[in-house]
């Protein structure tokens, strides 16, 4: 009785996901990248979108890690140009009894917008925030170095966010016939 019980739980369970994925495929679930019905390929779109210069040493690391994670070699033509602002602040944690911080979040906010090359107005915008922590120590040098080393990660994650984001908004205009949709 009790194996019945198991091995009843057990296929109605494996009735529950094949339901469950075939219930996908009807939803129109498309996988992101790779080879779509309509269009251009998404690694295709987002090659095609250029980064411009951004301010201060923050604005250099988020700029590398965009053009890394968009463009192709050799990258083509770009249709749309993706303008970033950022914001850097830091908030002290771990706080000493004499008001000294032991470990700090570096965040960062990043404010994006996509353009089409030669149109005025946005295609899409919006706002991504990384908050990376480290340790300040007694060494000045290690201190700098785990700070670096937050403010890259921080850079990463903002650059991997804007990234899905245009791929979202990318792949969704180009299964509607490429036809920029306002956002």
């Amino acid at each position: 009785m009790y194996r019945t019980s198991w091995s009843t739980l057990l296929s109605r369970l494996n009735a529950l996901l094949l339901v469950g994925l075939l219930g996908l495929t009807a939803c129109g679930f498309e996988p992101l990248y790779g080879d779509q019905d309509q269009g251009a390929a998404t690694e295709d779109l987002l090659s095609r979108v250029s980064v411009p210069p951004i301010a201060d040493r923050l604005g250099q690391l988020v700029r590398i890690e965009l053009t890394n994670r968009l463009a192709q070699r050799p990258a083509p033509e770009p249709l749309y140009v993706v303008e970033v602002k950022l914001t850097e602040s830091e908030q002290g944690l771990a706080v000493r009894r004499d008001a000294s911080a032991t470990r700090a979040n570096l965040i960062i906010t990043a404010e994006f917008t996509l353009k089409a090359i030669g149109t005025e107005g946005s295609l899409m915008s919006g706002s991504i925030r990384s908050s990376n922590g480290y340790d300040i120590l007694i060494s000045d040098f290690a201190t700098l170095a785990a700070e670096t080393d937050a403010r890259r990660r921080g850079a990463r994650d903002i650059a991997d966010a804007i990234v899905d984001r245009l791929a979202v908004y990318l792949s969704r205009v180009n299964i509607q016939n490429g036809v920029p949709a306002r956002q």
